[in-house]
């Protein structure tokens, strides 16, 4: 059977001192929940992430395909890859298979120089963004962002916006449930918030 579970909300937030990506964890299949514990946030190095809406199967292969290429950047140029040439990798990838493509809007994020977070869309479309959401509870998402969201704002505040938009997505969007996943990139890398500290935080 081919892979469409989907549902889901993403949102990214780049801080002062980091960038922030945050996800739920429904993945859904028509009308039905098919999953309450999917991963939709992933390490693609020690400092670059990637969260993905959409089809499942086709985020977990575009995810095997960025850690490659992100590996064999590495071998070949003798340093990391920056976010912006993540991003646009992402993009010319997903441009190149438009006719045939991924099913999914990416958001990249990470901290070289500085954070920096990018919002892709199936074409290839790349937006590089203080702050976004893609998924079937983005228009939630948007309304806490907006709001919420100041130039140079601390990590630990755009923590607890990313968290806000999710939790509020999760409320009146059908779609998206079950759970948070929150990632933090700063200069000392990729770092996944637990349970625990998460529910500390919405209390």
């Amino acid at each position: 059977m081919t892979e469409k579970l989907k549902g889901t909300t993403t949102v990214g937030v780049v801080c002062r001192d980091g960038a922030v990506l945050a996800a739920d964890k429904r993945a859904s299949y028509g009308n039905m929940i098919m999953s309450k514990g999917v991963t939709k946030i992933f390490r693609i190095d020690d400092h670059l992430a990637l969260a993905g809406a959409g089809n499942v199967g086709d985020i977990l292969s575009l995810v095997r395909l960025l850690r490659a290429e992100s590996r064999l950047y590495r071998a070949k140029v003798g340093q990391e890859m920056s976010v912006s040439a993540l991003a646009t990798l992402t993009a010319n990838v997903l441009h190149n298979t438009r006719f045939a493509p991924y099913f999914g809007w990416f958001l990249v994020a990470g901290h070289d120089v500085k954070p920096a977070l990018y919002s892709i869309d199936m074409a290839g479309g790349l937006t590089d963004d203080k702050f976004t959401a893609a998924g079937s509870g983005m228009e939630f998402a948007f309304a806490i962002l907006e709001a919420g969201y100041r130039e140079g704002m601390p990590l630990e505040e755009g923590v607890k916006l990313a968290l806000r938009a999710i939790n509020t997505a999760m409320r009146r969007d059908v779609f998206t449930g079950d759970g948070i996943t929150l990632v933090k990139v700063t200069p000392e890398g990729y770092i996944e918030m637990g349970r625990d500290e998460i529910e500390a935080l919405l209390k």
